[in-house]
C-alpha cells in the first residue's frame, strides 16, 4: 500500500512497512538529525519542518497513515507529565491529515503510559476523536519482546480501519514468549546477550557503523540508565531521555562493563547492522531511543494487505 508517514524519526516504523512489502510515498520529521539518518538508509520522500506548519495539499493520496506522535507528554518516565503539555496534543495533526486523506487505514503509536494517562481519559479522547472521521477504532498494548525484539518494550497501537472497508483487521500474534510463563510452541524471547554475542568491543572494530560508546563510569544504583543487565533476558526499554547537548541515558551492556555503544542500543532496538545514523553521538543514542523497532513494526504492518 501507499503510506504516509508522520513523526518518522529515524525510519524505524516505517522501515518494518517496507520490509512488509508496502511502499513509504511521504514522510515528516521535525528533527534535521533524523531526517538526514532516513534519507541515507530510507529515501528522499522525507520533509524537514514543523507538521503543523505543512499544508495538507501538499502531502500525497494514500492508503495508509501511520506514526509514533512525540510520547514525552505521555511516558511514564515524565514526572511532570500533566494534560497541558503541549507535546501531547501533537496527535492533532496526525488527526488533521487523517481527517482530509481519509485513508483505508491508519496506524499510532504511543507509549504504555498514554493508556493510564489521566485516568485513561486521554486515550478516550484520542479515540473518539479518530472515530469521528469515519473509522472504527482499537488500540492494543503490544510487546516488542513478544515478537522478537531483544528488549522489554511495551507499546500502545491505535488501529483504526475505515468503516466502508469491510476487510477485518486483527493485531498480531506474538512468535515469541516468556520463558517464565507455561509451555508454548513458541520460541522464547531473544535475551541480549545473544543479540549482542556477534559484536566486538568498539575498540576491536573500526568498521562497524556507529560502534562507538563514552567511557562514563557505571553505576549500579537500579534508576534508568544505572540497572544491571541481565544478558538472558531482554533488555529494559531503550529510551530518549536527553537531547543532542548530552544527558541521555544508556543502558549498560549486558557483560555490565561498560554503556552500550551506539551500535549495540540499535541492535537492541532490532535495526540492521548496515543502517547508520547522522549526527553526534548523543543525537545518535536519541534517535534510536525514540524509534519503533523495525521488527515490532513489521508485525504490524503484516496485518494489513498488500494492495
Amino acid at each position: 500500500m501507499r503510506i504516509v508517514s508522520l513523526f518518522s524519526g529515524a525510519g524505524g516504523l516505517d522501515l518494518g512497512f517496507i520490509q512488509a512489502g508496502h511502499k513509504i510515498i511521504w514522510a515528516n520529521d521535525i528533527d534535521e538529525d533524523s531526517v538526514n539518518t532516513y534519507k541515507s538508509n530510507i529515501g528522499d520522500h522525507i520533509v524537514l519542518g514543523p507538521i503543523e506548519k505543512i499544508s495538507v495539499g501538499s502531502i500525497p493520496d494514500c492508503d495508509m497513515v501511520i506514526g509514533g506522535f512525540p510520547c514525552q507528554g505521555f511516558s511514564v518516565a515524565n514526572t511532570k507529565r500533566n494534560a497541558r503539555d503541549s507535546r501531547n496534543k501533537l496527535y492533532l495533526q496526525l488527526l488533521r491529515v487523517i481527517r482530509r486523506k481519509k485513508p483505508k487505514y491508519f496506524i499510532a503509536e504511543n507509549v504504555k503510559g498514554l493508556v493510564s494517562f489521566a485516568g485513561g481519559k486521554v486515550l478516550k479522547m484520542i479515540i473518539k476523536d479518530f472515530s469521528s472521521c469515519g473509522y472504527n477504532v482499537r488500540y492494543k498494548v503490544l510487546n516488542a519482546a513478544d515478537y522478537g525484539v531483544p528488549q522489554l518494550r511495551e507499546r500502545v497501537i491505535i488501529m483504526g480501519v475505515r468503516k466502508d472497508v469491510l476487510k477485518e483487521v486483527e493485531f498480531p500474534a506474538p512468535t515469541h514468549r516468556d520463558p517464565l510463563i507455561g509451555n508454548s510452541r513458541l520460541p522464547i524471547w531473544l535475551s541480549i546477550g545473544k543479540a549482542l554475542r556477534n559484536i566486538p568491543e568498539p575498540e576491536a572494530s573500526s568498521d562497524m557503523l556507529n560502534h562507538t560508546c563514552s567511557k562514563y563510569k557505571l553505576l549500579f544504583n537500579g534508576y534508568i540508565g544505572h540497572r544491571y543487565i541481565d544478558p538472558d533476558r531482554p533488555a529494559p526499554t531503550v529510551t530518549a531521555r536527553g537531547d543532542k547537548r548530552g544527558g541521555v541515558v544508556v543502558l549498560h551492556h549486558p557483560k555490565n562493563h561498560r554503556r552500550m555503544s551506539a551500535r549495540e542500543l540499535a541492535t537492541t532496538q532490532s535495526f540492521p547492522l548496515s543502517f547508520g545514523f547522522k549526527g553526534c553521538r548523543s543525537s545518535v543514542y536519541r534517535q534510536i531511543g525514540n524509534a519503533v523497532p523495525p521488527i515490532l513494526a513489521k508485525a504490524i504492518a503484516n496485518m494489513f494487505p498488500i494492495n
